[in-house]
């Protein structure tokens, strides 16, 4: 990284004046839009008082006219500035209720031309969105989700989805078969219709196409047969991760090129299919109902007492179901991204900007008010809809009405909201592990999800937001029940004689990451305090406080992290959990953690003086950090602050943690970090997780026949490296050490083994084990010719980076590693007992502080 400008001088300057929006939030860490563009939009609509102008309850405003506001009032790049585009080429928009209603149920084009013909239930406002579910022995099961346009208590048509084996060319195809559609919600806006799809796994790879004779597609360019891939009976599956797949309100779209990088998927795709696309949380981003939705008059109110006692009535309710509604169909049918969801299977948990920014992370009084429960419950029913093909709860929260049932079991029924309406019964499926009661503030029980991913990989995906507070991420029960499902799974695996090399862990926010416990110090300060009552009084300090509880703003992003203070404990006992789970079962657990709009590689491992081989090391736990796919990136400068912030912590006396130097350049030719910083990366990116099949040692096609002409001609994995200790120090070490550089030269990262043993005193900042040697560009991983194509076990990982966000083709760098199997038969560790105060109250009402904890700095 020599040569590169060092930027630590100017951590607090702000960007150059061309690249700089206007309304751009005044502090560099935050990810949502500033309070100078909320102030903005609301000017817009104010009337000649200054007073806002009430809108009609029954309003009869065109799409258009909405289009034409966020026309007026776009912020778009100076027309001096040469280097970027002027002309709008990417131009989401976000409707309001009636037009809404409006846009979903064809009453009107977008160009106001109105439609007078009557829906035949055949007309798709959405989809196909793809779903992987799980294997039930050798089958493949997965689920298709269409939504049509109008609909009501009964459907007049029942559609079907034609499936059929695609064969190579020359080969006669298969024949098809039909599954009828199940409607999991309808209303008189749109009806949800799911496809259940099982195939019978093979020997090699098969390609699966799909089509949905007698439906229409509302788009002239949507394909009429989507196909995706599944792998062979005796092979794990090809996975993308991402998250963070949408635009904070307030970002010059523009200038980031929209959704570029969909575009690089696609092309990875096309080279060699991913068989299951994993979605860490945010895939989409709501925040804008309080800008450009039903909210905004709720978030003009300066009083926070006020604005928690705001009723959440009916007509404010169907007003935000549309704005969920609408903003989900326009956000799932915007390509790229669109088909993709359409032809390469998803598994997904979510976050706080598919709810709304920093939802469950707010303070315990405001979040139980009434607006905050009523988008809460709207949020997740399209998330049950549009995200796992499930039917939602009946009804969803309103201050008008008292819904019936007792309250653990989730939000109740409203009778008045189910005329002209149909609601599937509830489904119980085996890959979802459903939390034991229901969330303090969306009141409905979470989804965790587990799921055999091939032959030897399986996923846990751990909902993270449903129970989440201040205090706590998870319900104590609820960890108990995903790890007793968890060791059911793995004992009977084993005891099947294919025992599972590899667990994904998907958290959603990362856990290996580096420590802002002094920020958090600062904003919670009482020395604050008057600042803040001035802020609430006269509006002193700005945007440095949010517009929710009076906070400053970036506390609920930093109480969201499992390094937080007040989830210490908490995340404490998961870690050496998991770490159990290693040991006992012999099985190395990967997680992946988005959220931070960043790149990193965070791990968890023995402490040197152990002298324990990686590959015989239980605690070695990777943390793949990979966001954002969409949004922007942070400044170079706070990536940078956040690499000087590196250090190696301990999570008790045996087990240490840091950031692995693996960027070893930026992306092309740009400079996006300082030149010590190889830890963090500020570019938007996505993840590609290949397994190194043992199979490879007689094919190196992973079971797919259609890919031989891509496997390289030389050998696939080199002999683990001879590393002379004295000579493999990284500067500053102690004789004796024998830590590798990450840019080392060596066998490892080029193509070796990653199962070498690197004795004596070990530096976590660098290598390791093989398969961190020359981690970054240089890393086979990092390859196309060589990704997936060893055959030691072990898992490539690849984090393709953005090159250039003026790119509208999104074409990216990769920095890989390889994260070995794990080889444990030694005795089992002692059993973790809770903490003796656990983290929260058995239902989340009066959250317990977890500021406590031993043996984490």
């Amino acid at each position: 990284m020599a040569g590169r400008r060092d930027p630590d001088d100017d951590l607090l300057e702000d960007d150059a004046p061309e690249g700089r929006n206007p309304y751009a939030s005044s502090t560099r860490w935050r990810h949502q839009e500033s309070a100078a563009y909320a102030k903005h939009a609301r000017q817009q609509q104010q009337g000649a008082g200054g007073h806002p102008v009430a809108r009609e309850a029954d309003s009869h405003s065109r799409v258009s006219d909405l289009a034409d506001f966020l026309n007026s009032s776009r912020i778009t790049p100076d027309a001096g500035s040469a280097d970027r585009p002027t002309t709008p080429r990417f131009k989401p928009i976000m409707a309001g209720a009636a037009e809404a209603r409006q846009a979903v149920n064809g009453e009107e084009h977008a160009n106001g031309v109105p439609e007078s013909r009557i829906f035949d239930g055949k007309d798709i406002a959405c989809g196909p969105l793809l779903n992987y579910r799980r294997m039930e022995g050798t089958q493949w099961i997965g689920s298709v989700l269409v939504v049509i346009r109008g609909g009501g208590a009964s459907q007049p048509f029942t559609p079907t989805l034609s499936l059929r084996q695609a064969r190579a060319p020359g080969r006669h195809d298969a024949p098809g078969t039909e599954t009828q559609g199940i409607c999991l919600y309808s209303d008189s806006r749109s009806t949800f219709w799911r496809f259940n799809l099982s195939v019978e796994m093979e020997h090699s790879e098969t390609k699966w196409e799909y089509s949905l004779p007698g439906l229409r597609f509302h788009s002239s360019t949507k394909p009429q047969v989507n196909s995706f891939y599944v792998p062979a009976v005796n092979e794990s599956m090809r996975i993308m991760f991402h998250s963070c797949n949408g635009f904070s309100v307030g970002t010059d779209e523009e200038a980031w090129s929209g959704l570029a990088l969909w575009n690089d998927v696609a092309r990875r795709h096309k080279e060699v299919p991913f068989h299951v696309m994993i979605g860490g949380g945010d895939q989409i981003y709501n925040d804008g109902i309080r800008v450009a939705g039903p909210l905004q008059e709720w978030t003009g109110i300066g009083n926070p007492k006020k604005r928690r006692e705001y009723p959440f009535p009916e007509t404010l309710r169907a007003d935000c179901d549309d704005y969920y509604l609408n903003n989900y169909i326009r956000w799932y049918g915007t390509e790229p991204f669109a088909s993709a969801n359409g032809q390469i299977p998803q598994l997904n948990v979510w976050d706080d900007h598919d709810i709304i920014d920093g939802f469950g992370s707010y303070v315990n009084e405001f979040m139980k008010c009434d607006v905050f429960r009523g988008i809460g419950g709207l949020a997740h029913k399209y998330y049950m809809l549009f995200q796992h093909h499930l039917p939602p709860p009946p009804t969803t929260y309103s201050s008008d009405s008292t819904p019936t049932g007792p309250a653990e079991n989730g939000q109740g029924t409203d009778p008045a909201q189910l005329i002209s309406a149909y609601v599937h019964p509830a489904m119980t499926e085996s890959n979802y592990i459903v939390g034991t009661q229901a969330g303090p503030y969306v009141a409905e029980h979470s989804h965790n999800i587990y799921a055999k991913l091939g032959a030897r990989m399986c996923f846990l995906g751990i909902d993270a937001r449903t129970e989440r507070t201040r205090h706590q991420v998870n319900y104590p029960e609820t960890y108990d029940r995903i790890f007793g499902r968890l060791r059911d799974e793995l004992t009977s695996a084993a005891n099947s004689g294919t025992p599972f090399r590899h667990l994904i862990l998907l958290l959603g926010v990362p856990i290996a990451y580096p420590r802002l416990t002094w920020l958090e110090n600062i904003f919670a300060s009482p020395v604050l305090g008057p600042i803040k009552f001035m802020n609430r009084r006269m509006g002193l300090g700005g945007s440095f406080f949010n517009s929710f509880d009076g906070s400053v703003d970036l506390l609920d992003d930093l109480d969201d992290h499992y390094t937080a203070r007040t989830h210490k404990k908490e995340r404490n006992h998961l870690i050496q959990r998991l770490q159990l789970i290693c040991a006992e079962f012999s099985v190395r657990i990967t997680i992946l953690g988005g959220d931070v709009h960043l790149a990193a590689l965070g791990r968890f491992y023995s402490n040197p003086k152990l002298n324990i081989p990686t590959e015989n090391d239980y605690r070695y736990i990777a943390n793949v950090v990979s966001s954002a796919i969409v949004n922007k990136p942070p400044p170079a400068a706070v990536a940078n602050l956040l690499s000087r912030r590196n250090k190696i912590h301990h999570l008790n006396h045996d087990t240490d943690e840091t950031l692995l130097k693996m960027f070893d350049k930026d992306p092309g030719d740009s400079t996006k970090t300082a030149a010590h910083n190889q830890v963090t990366m500020p570019s938007r990116n996505f993840a590609m997780i290949t397994e190194n099949s043992p199979n490879n040692a007689r094919s190196s096609n992973n079971g797919n026949t259609a890919h031989t002409q891509d496997a390289p001609s030389w050998p696939l994995a080199a002999p683990p490296p001879i590393l002379d200790a004295e000579n493999s120090r990284p500067p500053g070490s102690r004789a004796g050490g024998a830590s590798i550089r990450s840019n080392l030269g060596g066998g490892g990262g080029g193509g070796g083994s990653a199962t070498a043993t690197f004795p004596g005193k070990k530096d976590g900042h660098y290598a390791l084990h093989a398969g961190e040697v020359n981690a970054g560009t240089k890393h086979k991983a990092a390859s196309e010719a060589q990704h997936g194509r060893g055959h030691d076990g072990s898992l490539d990982v690849c984090i393709r980076v953005e090159i250039n966000q003026r790119d509208r083709e999104g074409h990216t760098e990769g920095y890989g590693l390889s994260i070995p199997a794990l080889d444990y038969h030694g005795p089992r560790p002692p059993s973790i007992a809770p903490p003796a105060s656990a983290w929260s109250g058995s239902h989340g009402g009066s959250s317990v502080g977890g500021g406590g904890g031993s043996g984490q700095h």
